[in-house]
């Protein structure tokens, strides 16, 4: 089996291959181009690991003509840049000692060392410049079932990185099979050691949930991590009953992860998740509105189209009732209104609270209106 694509086959990303074999060094794809590659999904990052030390990495590209970045030469890692395409080129590892996040590691040339390090079997595989596959582990047929597991003792693993456990369900939901529930060894350990989450940073742990959330259907990741208590310590508060039903009112639109932040509730996610001040604001948008009876034509003009799209299908996901007919369109009528009239059309006869009050009784008549009164009929 090959790990075959054009980010393989690149020019500029041979050229960083070829630097190390032509030395004598092994050139090993790793991680998630390797995984994608083979579940013939898109592949963003290069990743490769090699036997050569971080200084020799560095002399090599730079007799190469390529540029080397020192972006986490501690733990082994040049970034070297090739053609304006930047190269993760790291050397094989083993841990000597870990600390949470953190971790004294030894360079190796071992490859089986590099992969026993690794998260998840099917992160542990590695493909050389030809895209031939090598797997230290036995974590292809994993990676083909679709089964996310732990490399050797879940526990184990999770103890070296809380951050695991949070991963775990992030990985089954973007990867795992739909059908499959997920792996018990990795569940019975994820509930074991669920207040390790409590050592994260919670910019560590937005970032995980804004990557869950965005899956395909995170619907049965987040139910599972309800029932081990993890979602309880990631996102306090959170109910996930409406997520499934939301997840199927969205058949054939895009995703939207704060969306679905949204139908989960939870207690100051803002603060929880680090969520930005526009993230924030819109999420309370939604939140806001789910319990109003305001049409999906005036939320379109009130909100624009995309948060008036979010918060009728939170609203239908969370009270259960269907989507509104002709729902869409109603969003881009109401979004491409523009009220015609203005503040200083009612001055002076109107000032202060007057004024206010007067403007939005007019506008409530023009909403009501389907946004069809004329500013001499408002005015009149």
């Amino acid at each position: 089996m090959r790990a075959d694509g054009a980010w393989r086959e690149r020019a500029e990303t041979q050229a960083v291959c070829a630097m190390l074999v032509a030395a004598g060094h092994q050139a090993l794809f790793v991680g998630g181009c390797v995984r994608n590659a083979l579940l013939r999904q898109p592949v963003a990052d290069v990743d490769i690991a090699t036997d050569a030390t971080p200084e020799t990495v560095t002399k090599l590209a730079e007799k190469a003509g390529l540029k080397p970045v020192p972006t986490g030469i501690d733990h082994g890692t040049i970034t070297v840049v090739s053609g304006g395409i930047p190269h993760e080129v790291t050397t094989f590892r083993r841990d000597v000692e870990t600390f949470g996040r953190h971790a004294v590691v030894a360079f190796s040339t071992d490859v089986r060392e590099d992969a026993a390090r690794r998260d998840f079997t099917m992160n542990a595989l590695y493909a050389r410049p030809d895209g031939e596959i090598i797997d230290p582990l036995g974590g292809l047929p994993d990676l083909l079932a679709r089964r996310v597991r732990f490399v050797g003792v879940a526990e184990e693993r999770i103890t070296e990185d809380y951050l695991r456990i949070l991963r775990f369900f992030r990985f089954h939901a973007w990867y795992g099979d739909p059908e499959e529930g997920l792996d018990p060894d990795g569940l019975a350990a994820c509930a074991e050691n669920e207040s390790g989450i409590t050592t994260l940073s919670k910019e560590r742990i937005g970032a995980e949930m804004r990557k869950l959330l965005a899956a395909p259907d995170p619907a049965p990741a987040v139910a599972a991590m309800a029932a081990t208590g993890v979602l309880g310590f990631a996102l306090p508060g959170a109910d996930p009953r409406a997520l499934p039903v939301l997840v199927h009112l969205e058949a054939g639109l895009s995703p939207r992860w704060l969306r679905r932040l949204a139908v989960l509730g939870g207690e100051e996610p803002t603060d929880q998740l680090r969520l930005s001040k526009a993230e924030s604001r819109d999420l309370g948008r939604i939140r806001d509105e789910i319990g109003t009876m305001r049409s999906p034509a005036e939320l379109g003009y009130r909100h624009g189209e995309e948060i008036a799209r979010d918060i009728v299908l939170a609203r239908a996901a969370v009270l259960e009732t269907p989507l509104p007919d002709g729902w869409l369109a109603e969003i881009a009528t109401g979004a491409g209104a523009c009220f015609p009239v203005r503040a200083a059309d009612l001055m002076p006869e109107y000032a202060g609270p007057a004024l206010g009050a007067r403007l939005a009784e007019i506008e409530r008549r023009w909403i009501d209106s389907g946004f069809t009164l004329t500013r001499d009929a408002l005015l009149g």
